[in-house]
């Protein structure tokens, strides 16, 4: 009986003593990195722009740290939203000591999210670590926090695709759309409902642009739902593009998408480019014949309405050869123009007055003033018919009339 006691008491013995040997032959960072990192602060709350001190222990030696003030979370449940809800332009990177301890300052500013807020320590490089701290921003509205899916977990089963067409106006820049078309399932033993799904455009080399979008429904544990979010482009972009889908801050699917050069764009300038300078060609013509003196007709100086065709028949006339006319012609046409008059009453060969008549050669001298003489050009023409005088040649004998 008593050898059984002793026997105990021995191995009880030996048990401590071996505990003790293992805890003192520990090494000491393997005991440090066996603690919880832990954040602590200056000030529980303060106002934008100013500023506290942040110090944590027990954090890995000379490890790299971001510092961010970020909205919609709380200590414990790290940050839902992620680094979307935090203020990062303001955010301060600090490098633990060789016992994992930091003191740095960080900027007050107030967070994207309403509060409750947090000050949010993580690591950059290396093994994941973080730590939250309750904070204030002094005059940040606070709102309850979002309902959490618990449980669940959505992920993509079959390949996406993008559906529909922009239409004839993204040919003249308007902006492409299409609808990015997924089907997911819920892996997890909780139902998703409402999920809020993130869907990012980037073109090149440059980051995606993200856009929470919230899709109504409810997916339960096991099943599928087939999934169609909007995706617009800005006006006028041409060129190939990826179209990235995130879920709980983990990218599900990636889809690439090319969009063709509006032309209509230069087509239209182009035209743009022809049309006005012709139209102020025309407009610029119409104001100078509009502004230019026009003439009346009838006014001083103007020309009569046929001028153009006066003009005409002159040249045509001067062209034509002269001709020369017989002498008995030209007397004939001069008496032809020249107006008949009557002779003055009293006159003849047997007048009242008593005054010998003219003889042949006055009245052959006359002839030119008379239209009724016909000169007798033809020598062959024979006696002229009675009652129609004839001019006496120039060799005919000459007679006086008798008183």
């Amino acid at each position: 009986m008593n050898g059984t006691r002793r026997g105990g008491k021995t191995s009880m013995a030996a048990a401590a003593v071996l505990a003790v040997l293992a805890f003192l032959l520990l090494p000491a960072g393997q005991a440090t990195a066996a603690e919880k990192p832990t954040v602590t602060l200056s000030k529980a709350q303060a106002g934008k722009g100013g500023d506290i001190t942040v110090k944590g222990k027990g954090w890995r030696p000379n490890a790299l740290l971001m510092m961010l003030v970020c909205g919609q979370s709380t200590p414990g449940k790290g940050v839902p939203g992620g680094t979307n809800s935090c203020a990062n332009d303001t955010g301060r990177a600090v490098t633990t000591d060789g016992d994992g301890a930091f003191s740095k300052k960080l900027p007050v500013a107030e967070p994207p999210k309403p509060c409750p807020c947090v000050v949010h320590v993580a690591t950059v490089t290396g093994e994941k670590a973080q730590a939250d701290v309750a904070f204030k921003v002094a005059g940040h509205p606070v709102e309850p926090l979002p309902e959490r899916q618990g449980g669940g977990k959505l992920s993509v089963l079959t390949d996406t695709r993008l559906e529909g067409s922009s239409g004839i106006l993204a040919w003249f820049g308007a902006p492409p759309s299409r609808k990015f078309v997924f089907t997911v399932g819920n892996v997890g033993s909780a139902p998703v409902k409402n999920p809020v799904f993130q869907v990012g455009t980037s073109h090149g080399v440059f980051a995606p642009q993200w856009e929470e979008q919230q899709w109504r429904g409810t997916i339960a544990p096991g099943k599928k739902a087939q999934i169609k979010l909007p995706v617009e482009l800005s006006a006028g972009a041409h060129g190939n593009y990826l179209v990235s889908l995130k879920f709980g801050g983990k990218v599900l699917a990636e889809q690439p998408w090319g969009v063709g050069r509006p032309w209509g764009v230069t087509v239209f300038w182009i035209l743009l480019c022809v049309v006005v300078p012709a139209a102020l060609f025309r407009i610029g013509m119409a104001v100078v014949d509009k502004l230019r003196p026009h003439r009346r007709r009838g006014g001083r100086g103007s020309r009569p309405a046929g001028r153009h065709r006066t003009g005409r028949l002159s040249e045509l006339t001067d062209r034509l050869p002269k001709l020369r006319l017989p002498q008995g012609a030209v007397a004939a046409d001069e008496a032809a123009r020249t107006p008949r008059t009557k002779p003055p009453h009293g006159t003849g060969k047997s007048g009242t007055s008593g005054k010998p008549a003219k003889t042949v050669k006055d009245t052959a001298t006359n002839t030119t003033t008379l239209p009724w003489f016909t000169p007798d050009t033809d020598p062959g023409a024979g006696t002229p018919p009675a009652g129609q005088l004839s001019a006496p040649s120039e060799n005919s004998p000459t007679t006086k009339g008798n008183t």
